[in-house]
């Protein structure tokens, strides 16, 4: 017995922003879900497959017209044809797609319930399938919990789109459950989907990604395709096979390594180099990323430009090679990471001044207050005052006779009753800003009305923070 087992079709799935590249194939990306799909249906009809299971996300969210669905339908309708069934469970982007609902498929695909766990035997094939969908797109219930023991004489395999959990993946834990939540069933093969990456997660029993049968973007690189089952009369799995679908196109990352090199001429010729690696057959979307110390790091980065355009018209040598982005991560020989033009940018500058010693920096001054000038003195004061107080409070040290929160003679009873309070104010990068504000004075930093930034707001006994002017 053959079973084949694809999951994340997203058939026409939009490869957003490609349009922003210059020389983008666009038309020849749009439609490698579905030659991938082709593909797929080619490869069933010709082991033959016993049956094709597909573990959700066929479509790509809520699509407006019927065509994407009619087109599925053909393809399923040719596999109807060879005699071969076909399973399917729908994910959590199938959940989403309303015109899914009212779409009539071929009699032989059997679209499972999404209120409870289905069972379906195959007499024929030999196989008992079991499987739930989602009813929703964000389900976040366990569903393979609930999935039936399992039934004797046939081989059989739990159909699930999920997210699960202790994976190396970083897609969302939808429908999340457990390795274990798995083998309870006793199923000898778990068909799922969910995740883009193929995976073999256990081999007793067989707990399975096929990964998505199309990369749509830089973040899905590497081959895509599907899984073969090859199931023996003792009901024993024989075989796991990888199979290629993605014939129109694949990305790819290529990390070069440009250590050691002196100058752009050089980095040129090693990227050139690596792309003679890249093999011919398909289309192959490259992102670069130059890796390593060299003295050419600052020409790297002063010239990024000039570099990707040198970099695209070398890759226009190559029959059938697209280079979408050129990244620059080298460092110079002496281990910085300093680009040019790092000083209007606080956040390469924090990079940058980080590692370096702080000697070097600032120089040593003997008198400590000086080092906290920035901060009134008032303020530094109540800081330090309520820090001596939280101490007993925090470790149950008693004073006064008393211990601190129990109601006796200590100094603090309560957690109102701290001398300040810190109240964080939303960072910078969750949407808000630091306020700049003038603190009651103390006598040195009221004169000079000083100001000065912080990411948390102090209110401190006889101060009070005045709005920003």
């Amino acid at each position: 017995m053959k079973i084949l087992h694809a999951a994340d079709l997203h058939i026409d799935s939009p490869l957003r922003g490609l349009s922003l590249y210059e020389g983008a194939p666009e038309e020849d990306l749009r439609l490698a879900t579905r030659r991938a799909l082709e593909n797929l249906v080619r490869l069933a009809i010709e082991l033959p497959a016993d049956a094709v299971l597909l573990a959700g996300d066929v479509y790509d969210g809520d699509w407006k017209d019927y065509q994407t669905g009619l087109y599925f339908s053909r393809q399923m309708a040719r596999l109807g044809r060879a005699g071969i069934p076909v399973y399917m469970v729908s994910g959590n982007h199938d959940a989403q797609n309303r015109t899914m609902r009212s779409l009539r498929l071929p009699d032989n695909v059997h679209v499972f319930a999404t209120r409870e766990p289905e069972t379906v035997r195959d007499e024929k094939a030999g196989l008992v399938v079991h499987g739930q969908g989602f009813a929703e797109w964000d389900l976040t219930d366990n569903l393979a919990a609930g999935y039936p023991p399992r039934d004797g004489g046939l081989f059989n395999v739990g159909l699930l789109h999920t997210g699960l959990e202790g994976g190396h993946h970083e897609h969302k834990r939808y429908a999340p459950c457990t390795i274990a939540d798995l083998e309870a069933r006793d199923y000898d093969y778990w068909a799922l989907g969910h995740v883009h990456t193929q995976q073999i997660v256990r081999r007793q029993p067989w707990i399975v990604y096929p990964g998505n049968i199309q990369g749509r973007h830089a973040r899905e690189p590497g081959p895509k395709g599907c899984i073969v089952v090859t199931v023996d009369g003792d009901l024993r799995v024989q075989s796991v096979d990888h199979h290629d679908l993605d014939s129109t196109a694949r990305w790819a990352r290529l990390d070069v390594d440009v250590t050691g090199l002196d100058d752009t001429d050089q980095v040129l010729s090693r990227v050139q180099q690596r792309f003679q690696e890249i093999p011919e057959e398909r289309l192959t979307a490259v992102r670069v990323t130059l890796k390593g110390r060299t003295s050419a790091h600052a020409a790297l980065w002063r010239h990024r430009e000039r570099m990707l355009n040198e970099l695209r018209a070398a890759a226009g040598h190559h029959p059938n090679l697209w280079l979408e982005k050129v990244k620059v991560r080298t460092s110079s020989e002496d281990g910085g990471r300093c680009p040019p033009g790092w000083r209007t940018s606080p956040p390469r500058r924090m990079t940058t001044v980080d590692p370096l010693d702080s000697e070097r920096l600032r120089p040593p001054m003997p008198n400590t207050r000086r080092r906290r000038s920035p901060v009134p003195g008032a303020v530094l004061a109540a800081c330090m005052a309520g820090a001596a107080a939280c101490r007993p409070h925090l470790t149950g040290q008693r004073l006064g006779g008393g211990e601190v929160g129990a109601g006796g003679d200590g100094h603090l009873q309560a957690r109102g009753d701290l001398p300040w309070v810190i109240a964080p104010t939303r960072p910078m990068w969750a949407g808000g800003s630091y306020p700049w504000r003038k603190m009651a004075p103390s006598d040195e930093d009221s004169s000079a009305g000083r100001s000065w930034p912080t990411p948390h707001r102090l209110v401190v006994p006889g101060t009070r923070a005045r709005p920003s002017t």
